[in-house]
């Protein structure tokens, strides 16, 4: 089945009523949620510090781990069950199919490695590509992302890089082997605003050429608005209002998502 009838077949990722308890504190972090998400669609996640969005990613994405978590329900990918799938397969996936894309690439990126060979790491648990096949793929992702010198920064170490570099060359990392959904949890939070703009932009041309699906994890309605086409708000572990984003902005029918948004400076709200 191509990418296009399989848009029109169905949904790429399904979650129905998951439930996530942490074990070590009982704290009840995620509440018998559903959300669906279409192939290639660009969908917000949006909700304060603790809200229960970025457990949700993680448990969507396979690495929360599964030891210290109680869970229920079913999180559909691809026509896969990620909960129930065995741990060989799931990983399997996670390389393959599902990028992640985290808020500090410092804290992501080894800082004892180069560029190069973290980009490419990926491609050496997932495919059996020889070594100058890598580098080739490698360079071609860093180009992609629009990196300047993709020679030069795939020899360079993470600290030689500015934070929009280095947050570059970490969706490199994650859209070298093509995956389809990408999941960002706070990708622009550590950037300055100019640099945020060019993330964000960068990531609405990766779906629009790759056909990726990305799921935004935000705290800031704003940044959801400039990229995703629907959004899901999340207050203390529930949803609490889902829809189209130009609606659920203009139209906030939850009292939250009124509050997230008459938090957002006038100026902005407008020429958002």
């Amino acid at each position: 089945m191509s990418d296009k009838e399989k848009i029109q077949a169905g949904n790429m990722l399904e979650v129905r009523d998951l439930d996530v308890t942490f074990r070590s504190t009982g704290k009840h972090a995620v509440h018998s949620i559903s959300l669906d998400m279409a192939y290639g669609e660009r969908l917000g996640l949006v909700g304060e510090s603790g809200s229960g969005k970025t457990v949700t990613a993680m448990a969507i994405s396979g690495l929360i781990e599964r030891n210290n978590v109680q869970m229920s329900g079913t999180v559909h990918f691809d026509g896969t069950n990620l909960m129930t799938c065995s741990r060989h397969e799931l990983r399997n996936i996670q390389g393959r199919d599902i990028g992640v894309v985290f808020q500090e690439p410092m804290t992501s990126l080894n800082p004892l490695k180069r560029i190069g060979n973290q980009v490419e790491e990926a491609l050496r648990i997932h495919t059996d590509l020889s070594a100058e096949e890598r580098k080739k793929r490698a360079l071609d992702a860093l180009e992609m992302v629009g990196i300047p010198d993709p020679e030069g920064t795939y020899q360079k170490y993470p600290h030689q890089l500015s934070g929009g570099q280095r947050q570059r060359a970490m969706i490199a990392s994650a859209m070298v082997i093509h995956p389809k959904l990408l999941i960002c949890d706070e990708p622009t939070t550590a950037l300055d605003v100019s640099v945020q703009a060019q993330i964000l932009e960068l990531l609405q041309q990766l779906s629009e050429e790759y056909g990726v699906g990305i799921l935004l994890i935000s705290h800031d309605l704003k940044v959801i608005k400039k990229l995703c086409e629907r959004v899901y708000v999340m207050y203390r572990g529930d949803i609490v209002e889902h829809g189209e984003t130009q609606q659920v902005f203009e139209h906030p029918a939850h009292e939250y998502t009124q509050h997230l948004i008459a938090a957002i400076p006038k100026r902005e709200r407008k020429n958002g």
